[in-house]
């Protein structure tokens, strides 16, 4: 046995102790407290109408509440449609309101007068029936004028009647279908103004919800597609904690189940409670299952931390969880 064998037999002693300590330590670990990160759901704020944007009213980092302005698109397009739709619609009401009370005033000023003239024809006619009556009994009227006189007035009658008849049509508001085809009408043009109106309310967002603005999408001046995401927001209750346990815990955990979670930096730990647990594996083992193996099983769990607290953790950042 050479001098470097025997100086080097106690560090492999030191070496394989040291590794001992290391393994035991990770083991008390990973049965207190588990590696997981967070994880953000992010709400993609769009328009579903194009346009070049011209004011983004947030910038990056800020925290805004829900209605806040977001972003505003060019309108105008949709301001001209929204006044066009109000000009058809005060259009069709008009004409309905001219087949309700039916014919204008001058119009029916007219009839009257024609009635008024078939009045005095006839009253003339019957003081002429009259007359001639008394003269065919005194012998100076023959009976053919006597007939003719009174044609004249059957026939002022029938006049008189006629434009009576046209008084009364000229009264009378349009017919049912007219009417119920113009009420049709007016209720397209109110779901064309509404339609116009929505479109040019989109030119103008606000948040949907509380939120941190985690990123802006394009800058002012830029032609925005409709549908394209402008402001990228994360509110606080889309945050959430994922981490990884083996199978042999798996088992033991359940929905609702409090957890303390720990991240570097935060003054104290954030409570939160599991809401989901996966029943498939992260990895996918070989067909034989040994000891080996199932110990690298893991699934994955989802909690959900309080929402005054969550925005203390960021996305992507490592965290520890340890069970309640």
């Amino acid at each position: 046995m050479t001098i470097s064998t025997l100086t080097s037999r106690p560090r492999i002693v030191a070496t394989i102790a040291a590794l001992a300590f290391l393994l035991s330590g990770c083991s008390r670990q990973s049965s207190n407290g588990f590696e997981g990160y967070a994880e953000g759901k992010y709400v993609y704020v769009a328009s579903p109408q194009g346009g070049r944007l011209v004011r983004l009213s947030v910038s990056r980092g800020d925290v805004v509440a829900a209605s806040h302005p977001l972003f505003t698109l060019d309108s105008e397009p949709e301001a001209a449609a929204v006044q066009q739709a109000e000009q058809l619609l005060r259009a069709d009401e008009a004409r309905l309101s001219d087949l309700q009370t039916g014919k204008r005033t001058p119009e029916i000023e007219v009839v009257r007068a024609q009635i008024a003239q078939a009045l005095a024809e006839k009253q003339k006619s019957v003081d002429l029936l009259k007359s001639y009556e008394k003269q065919l009994a005194a012998g100076g009227l023959s009976e053919t004028e006597l007939i003719t006189a009174r044609a004249a007035v059957a026939s002022n009658n029938a006049t008189l009647r006629q434009y009576q008849s046209n008084l009364a049509v000229a009264e009378l508001p349009g017919r049912d279908q007219q009417l119920k085809a113009q009420a049709g009408v007016i209720a397209a043009s109110r779901a064309a103004l509404r339609q116009a109106q929505w479109k040019l309310q989109q030119k103008q967002i606000a948040s949907p919800r509380d939120g941190l603005v985690f990123d802006t999408l394009y800058r002012t001046g830029e032609w925005v597609n409709a549908g394209s995401p402008i402001v990228q927001l994360l509110p606080p209750e889309n945050i959430e904690v994922r981490f990884f346990v083996p199978e042999t815990t798996v088992g033991s955990l359940k929905l609702g189940q409090k957890i303390s979670v720990h991240c570097d930096g935060c003054s104290a730990d954030v409570p939160a409670a599991i809401t989901f647990i996966s029943n498939q594996v992260e990895y996918t083992p070989p067909v034989i299952y040994s000891n080996e193996n199932r110990a690298k099983l893991v699934f994955m769990v989802i909690a959900k931390p309080a929402v005054e607290k969550a925005p203390l953790l960021h996305p992507g950042q490592p965290l520890e969880v340890t069970l309640q």
